[in-house]
């Protein structure tokens, strides 16, 4: 009897685990998104300077279910209700499934005034916003840009800091090609006293020699109390004036997980083990943001862990199944911090586990080794070209 597979959200880890899933043999899988496309965030950093377009950022889904034979249906997730086997979303309810693997994503920690900012890492359509925010200021001639990160001190894997460097040093290097960089103030701000920490000790120097060379302001180690039209207050009452402010909240638990029947992390996160199966749940499972991630403190969620998950999940489905022989594989012996970290006109190597941590400048290469990850990335998962084993 053919099993009935359903995957919440067509993001990173959902769409990797439809795929790995058709290869494992099952043939009725069904992804439910509540956008029609999948959006690739590590190359949305280039929408705000004009280095790309938003449609060379997304994959419709229609595409991927043709090339690899899964089923999508357009809807938004409303209740997860896995004792009962029963999903809610807004115009229909799934109840036919054998298996549930959540992979929606995550929330968003919540800050007082946060509508007077934009994120690079939130809905696909902000990219499009801080462009045009971007624009006025360079038709403008001058003004203060802030750009940073926040925490969440429930889950310290949680923080999403990488794309606010990589828009911050694209945005210096799209006014430099301007020619009014010299006009604009631009700072990095973050409530940790040394965000990046994760990276590793190397890593952070680098990035201190980055803010001097590029001639960007800091503002590390306050608490954010709000967010205004013109400016960022702290915890102190000091002030940080901005015309344009971009920051990437930390992830929290998704909204819908608090009104489902799914066990939670204090910060909101579905607890899994390392398997990515949900805690006390039979047959269902929980990858990328959505999933607890556990493992040491320098841990972060990224594309690549959601994918391991993903591919892990669909291994383990299909040997629970019968269909293959071998062990169950978990993502924690994958837990690594891996990126390269872009500029606009160079990059750096970014890696980091439990045996070392490293940033390597790549100047110009780095820049179209990203360039050609993103490319390879679409074609892949498009079929057109082999998939490289692990990335």
């Amino acid at each position: 009897m053919e099993k009935n597979i359903l995957i919440l959200g067509g993001g990173f880890a959902g769409i990797e685990a439809a795929i790995q899933l058709k290869k494992e043999g099952f043939k009725n899988i069904t992804i439910v998104s509540d956008r029609d496309y999948m959006y690739i965030y590590p190359i949305s950093i280039w929408i705000p300077v004009h280095d790309v377009e938003f449609k060379d950022v997304t994959i419709h889904l229609s595409e991927l279910a043709k090339v690899h034979g899964f089923e999508w249906v357009l809807d938004e997730v409303v209740q997860i209700k896995a004792k009962e086997k029963r999903v809610v979303c807004k115009t229909r309810e799934f109840d036919d499934f054998d298996y549930l693997i959540v992979a929606i994503g995550a929330g968003k920690v919540k800050h007082e005034g946060i509508e007077n900012t934009l994120s690079i890492c939130g809905k696909p359509e902000e990219s499009l916003k801080i462009r045009d925010k971007i624009d006025e200021l360079v038709e403008k001639g001058s003004g203060k840009i802030a750009m940073g990160f926040g925490g969440n001190p429930k889950e310290s894997s949680a923080v999403r800091g990488g794309p606010a460097f990589e828009v911050l040093f694209n945005v210096h290097n799209y006014l430099k090609k301007k020619g009014v960089r010299q006009n604009f103030e631009l700072t990095f701000f973050a409530p940790m006293e040394k965000p990046g920490a994760r990276m590793g000790p190397q890593a952070l120097k680098m990035m201190d020699l980055f803010f001097k060379k590029l001639d960007i302001k800091k503002h590390f180690g306050k608490k954010i109390k709000r967010f205004e039209k013109d400016g960022i207050i702290f915890e102190d009452e000091s002030r940080l004036e901005s015309d344009f402010t971009m920051f990437i909240p930390a992830n929290a638990g998704h909204s819908v997980f608090k009104n489902s029947d799914l066990p939670l992390t204090e910060a909101g996160f579905i607890k899994v083990n390392d398997y990515c199966e949900v805690e006390a749940l039979e047959n269902v499972y929980a990858i990328g943001d959505s999933a607890n991630i556990e493992g040491p403190d320098w841990r972060a969620k990224q594309g690549h862990i959601a994918e391991v998950m993903a591919r892990n999940t669909a291994n383990n489905i299909a040997l629970k199944e019968g269909m293959k022989t071998g062990k169950p594989k978990g993502y924690k012996e994958h837990l690594n911090i891996l990126c390269v970290m872009d500029s606009g006109d160079g990059a750096a190597f970014v890696y980091r586990d439990d045996k070392r941590g490293m940033m390597i400048p790549m100047p110009l290469i780095g820049h179209w080794l990203k360039k050609g990850w993103g490319w390879y990335f679409k074609n892949s998962k498009l079929g057109k070209i082999p998939r490289l084993p692990g990335l």
